[in-house]
């Protein structure tokens, strides 16, 4: 069985490999990688691919997969964000750069239509670079990101009516107003029934089929969505990313996007990979060093132009200098449509072979100079604000999209740990998120809490949560392989992140705290405490005595595991320190410091722990000194040895424990 397709594929997967490391050595990012790659493969040098557009056809799936993922990230607020930069700056980026090419054209004594022509060649941008490359560098959040966003969604909106002009400016095309109202009520009538499928079906659909509990079946569902959309708006004339890109703000209103993204992104990146090798192979090497000089002027003038015409449409929308600067150079391109639209250009006659040979070249060489502009371009903008005296605080580009939180507390897990966590951090004000596996969770839930569901173990899905500005990631899940994987990833996206990790066996401690967990609870060891707590509790031995020998034990059991997993000396030393801690009480009214001053009551010389602050009425004292007295109610900051804070305890909050209860209990029964 001869498989020729298969052949050239291996052989491009293998050259790509090679150039890809090469370009890592060279610190040089993944897409001009590719799009060497590309050029390699193409029929210029070693001519290992024979049919070129075949590959292209295939790759245009790594761009709808990547509007799609764009879409499905994408908040209500954000979106309703959007709407002016889309139509305004969109339709401005466009009108001016149309019109300013219309006038060199006619300048340079060709025809108006040809200006026009060339006006759309140049608008478009590469929705596919622009977008990977903001992701890649985290971009995609701030201000510019939304703008280049906003502006590149307008541009797949013109595309059709732009493929449409063409014919029309060539006279070979006749519209007649039939037709046209035809068409329209077509589009009319099935953008109605996506709509009304958005409102009343998504969730319905996506409820039932992760029910199911299979992975399979909610790809399957996902890449079914993704594609249906986009060959819906093939149909209609428009293009396949924007299809695309409105499912995935479809999905991005159910509280299962997170699962459904998830599962989408080996398959984008392996679809966007061959999309860049598929520009590079339209590269012809030959043409382009023999016509070096022309297309060299030519490609700086045209990022020059581009970027000068895109600045307005940015400026005029009241967003600062730099943040303009970025968006106009990260959008100083052509755009893959564009050879869509040369070549219908050239079949009409409006482009002459030389002219289409020399836009390729160019295309192709300001692609591969995108990941330069996008880098220099916020030096360029800082530079430009201060010689404009308008200063831009870093502040600025924080992100607006997914979760807008920072110093939160994220919930992985919404059992009877999480449930008990999320009531404990709603009644202090401390913000936080959930996500939750299982779906019947997320639906009871739905509305009532923050929760999402999703596999943490994704660093995408920690992305969207704000794990690299959260201060706590609480895991109270059940399987230890997940909670290992969401410990790495966690760890690896904030170093700063405390994570508090639950697990059912003590050996599962070191693992856990060599990957990156600051605290492992185990419920096998904490079961442990808890039953001779009460045994004791029945030989009525003193609740002080108890929680002495529960703190003893647990220093000493945490201790011990924290020495076997200790790799170091420098392990050691951090291990060591880590038996000493800092924890918060309240003083309660019947407590007997009620009324005593941090002299009187003795707490560092008879009970071992230092009063580091106290909080009383919302504000803190630091450091207070021997004359404050304590009230009730008051906050009291301790900083000491772990069995030492734990015995204290009893002396401050004066509330009597469960086992105090149960004894108070016991004896009552015996006297009876």
């Amino acid at each position: 069985m001869e498989l020729p397709w298969l052949q050239e594929l291996v052989l491009i997967f293998l050259l790509s490999i090679g150039v890809t490391v090469a370009c890592a050595k060279l610190k040089l990012p993944s897409t001009v990688a590719f799009l060497l790659t590309g050029v390699l493969c193409g029929p210029s040098l070693l001519g290992v691919v024979g049919d070129v557009a075949a590959v292209g056809h295939v790759a245009e799936l790594g761009v709808a997969m990547l509007m799609f993922t764009i879409g499905i990230e994408l908040s209500g607020d954000s979106l309703n964000r959007l709407k002016r930069p889309v139509f305004l700056g969109g339709g401005l980026q466009i009108a001016l750069t149309v019109l300013a090419l219309v006038g060199l054209v006619v300048v340079y004594g060709q025809s108006w239509q040809q200006g026009v022509l060339w006006g759309c060649l140049v608008a478009l941008s590469s929705s596919a670079i622009v977008l990977r490359l903001l992701q890649e560098r985290g971009l995609t959040s701030t201000p510019a990101g939304h703008l280049s966003l906003a502006i590149l969604v307008f541009q797949d909106i013109m595309v059709a009516p732009m493929l449409l002009a063409v014919p029309l400016l060539a006279g070979k095309l006749e519209l007649t107003l039939a037709s046209a109202f035809t068409a329209v009520v077509q589009m009319g009538l099935m953008l109605g029934g996506v709509l009304l499928f958005a409102r009343y079906g998504v969730n319905r659909l996506m409820e039932v089929v992760v029910r199911s509990r299979t992975r399979e079946v909610l790809l399957l569902t996902t890449l079914g969505l993704c594609m249906g959309m986009a060959l819906l708006t093939s149909s209609l004339g428009l293009s396949l990313s924007l299809g695309a890109f409105l499912a995935g703000l479809m999905l991005a209103r159910s509280q299962y996007s997170m699962s459904v993204i998830a599962g989408i992104l080996p398959y984008r990146d392996v679809f966007m990979s061959l999309f860049f090798i598929s520009v590079g192979m339209m590269l012809d090497l030959k043409f382009c060093l023999s016509h070096f000089f022309p297309i060299a002027g030519l490609t700086i003038l045209f990022i020059l132009v581009k970027a000068a015409l895109t600045l307005p449409s940015v400026l005029l929308q009241g967003y600062p200098l730099r943040a303009s600067i970025i968006t106009s150079l990260s959008l100083a391109q052509v755009g893959e449509f564009s050879f869509v639209l040369a070549a219908s250009g050239l079949e009409a006659g409006l482009l002459q072979m030389y002219d289409y040979q020399t836009f390729l070249s160019m295309s192709i060489i300001t692609m591969m100079l995108t990941p330069l502009m996008i880098g220099v371009a916020p030096r360029l903008g800082d530079l430009a604000a201060k010689f404009t005296g308008k200063h831009v605080v870093p502040e600025e580009e924080r992100s607006a999209t997914g979760h807008n939180l920072e110093d939160h507390l994220i919930i992985i897990g919404f059992g009877i740990s999480g449930k008990h966590l999320a009531k404990a951090a709603r009644e202090s004000g401390i913000d936080y998120v959930i996500l939750e596996m299982n779906p019947e969770t997320v639906s009871r839930y739905a509305g009532k809490e923050p929760i999402t569901h999703g596999d943490a173990s994704q660093p995408v899905v920690l992305e969207h949560l704000g794990a690299g500005k959260a201060r706590v990631l609480a895991i109270v899940i059940s399987d230890p392989s997940a909670v290992r994987a969401i410990t790495l990833e966690a760890r690896r996206m904030n170093l700063s992140l405390h994570i508090v990790a639950r697990t059912r066996f003590v050996t599962e401690i070191g693992p856990l705290r060599q990957l990156g967990a600051d605290d492992v609870i185990a419920e096998e060891f904490e079961s442990s405490i808890e039953v001779f707590s009460r045994v004791l509790t029945q030989y009525l031995v003193p609740s002080q005595d108890i929680d002495k020998f529960a703190a003893h034990f647990r220093q000493e059991n945490y201790r011990t595991l924290r020495r076997i997993s200790a790799v170091n000396p420098l392990d050691a030393v951090v291990g060591r320190l880590q038996d000493m801690g800092v924890q918060t009480i309240r003083v309660a009214p019947e407590s007997s410091l009620c009324g005593l001053s941090l002299a009187e009551s003795e707490l560092r010389g008879k009970h071992g722990v230092t009063v580091v602050a106290v909080q009383r009425q919302g504000v803190v004292t630091a450091s207070p000194g021997p004359e404050t007295r304590f009230e009730a109610d008051d906050v009291v900051y301790l900083f000491g040895k772990t069995d030492k804070l734990y015995a204290v305890r009893s002396l401050i909050a004066a509330c009597p424990s469960e086992r105090d209860e149960t004894r108070v209990i016991g004896q009552a029964s015996e006297t009876a």
